[in-house]
């Protein structure tokens, strides 16, 4: 079995650096499923839930939503192309060549030990790591757009169980299949992301001071990512394909996760404590 993990998944990095985006998470995977066909290997493949794109949906299913992306000029979307076409490549070494695979789509997975500092110094960390870095340095909580786009946020721990249901797979009835791996019932803003993160931080008397000055400011997205940047304003799971074959439910809630990373962070011993 294998389960390549070469890819970058930082949106500031579609837009700047588009080709080492398409070169590694497409060019570098293809070579390593080739091997794995040559060599009979079963392969599980990080997906992404970009690759949904625009889909107008209201719950995104597998087998049944269509991927809609933007134009050309938007480098944004080279991220979701390369990861798409890597799920079409699946299946048809699935078809033609008997290769054994199963796509799995992460929906914002998130939580502690995910984002080094360095990231969040460069602007690039994921959300909930990114405001709390700012809101530790005394920086504006910046809202990209406005802080509109809902997301439906997934506990890492959720995350890591599916996956690991998926390495098992005990009904032996995975192979030629993609699963959503999300929380339908974490749907949020991030607005109200912010606004979470700004509150669990203020729970810790060190910090305190600085979630009450802490300001949360909208920037254009331009101005954050770049002109080819675009963004999309919804983006919520099917998972009952998964609860289906995995057996599988996620269960912590979007609360549990703040606080979770937050304390992981701040807390005693914690990362920046």
């Amino acid at each position: 079995m294998v389960l390549p993990l070469v890819g970058i998944a930082q949106p500031a990095y579609y837009v700047k650096n588009p080709l080492y985006v398409f070169e590694l998470d497409f060019e570098q995977n293809l070579k390593i499923v080739r091997m794995c066909v040559t060599h009979s290997k079963r392969v599980l493949f990080p997906s992404t839930s970009e690759v949904y794109g625009l889909c107008p949906d209201k719950e995104l299913s597998e087998d049944e939503s269509l991927l809609v992306l933007g134009p050309v000029s938007k480098m944004r979307w080279i991220y979701s192309c390369s990861k798409q076409m890597m799920d079409r490549v699946l299946a048809a070494y699935g078809q033609e060549r008997g290769l054994r695979f199963t796509c799995f789509r992460p929906f914002n997975w998130t939580g502690p030990r995910l984002d080094e500092p360095a990231d969040a110094e460069r602007g690039t960390a994921r959300v909930i790591t990114q405001f709390l870095f700012n809101l530790v340095h005394g920086r504006p909580l910046h809202l990209v757009g406005g802080g509109r786009q809902r997301r439906s946020f997934t506990s890492i721990h959720d995350g890591i169980d599916a996956l690991l249901a998926i390495v098992r797979n005990e009904r032996n009835n995975l192979d030629g299949e993609i699963l959503n791996i999300g929380n339908p019932s974490n749907q949020a803003s991030v607005k109200e992301l912010a606004h979470l993160v700004r509150d669990a931080a203020a729970a810790y008397p060190k910090y305190a001071p600085l979630a009450a000055a802490a300001v949360i400011t909208d920037i254009p997205e331009d101005d954050y990512y770049g002109k080819g940047y675009a963004d999309v304003q919804h983006r919520v799971p099917s998972i009952a394909k998964a609860e289906r074959l995995l057996d599988w439910r996620p269960k912590r809630s979007l609360e549990d996760i703040v606080r979770d990373t937050v304390h992981y962070y701040l807390g005693d011993g914690g990362a920046w404590a």
